[in-house]
């Protein structure tokens, strides 16, 4: 569904504004919302990705909160 492309694009966008000391990206097994694509969890809220939305969220979602 696009998980390894989410992925990468997202520790693109990490490593491109040097984020890597307050950004912590990791792996997971099932959140159990397959059906709503590829899922990311911040601070305990439940998001669905695409790799065409991933600079979005990122910008949207984590630059504000850092």
């Amino acid at each position: 569904k696009g998980s390894a492309k989410v992925v990468e694009r997202l520790q693109s966008l990490i490593d491109n504004k040097n984020l890597q000391e307050k950004v912590n990206l990791r792996g997971s097994f099932c959140m159990g919302n397959c059906v709503g694509g590829v899922s990311v969890t911040l601070d305990g809220q439940l998001f669905s990705l695409s790799p065409e939305d991933a600079t979005t969220f990122f910008d949207a979602e984590i630059m504000p909160r850092l």
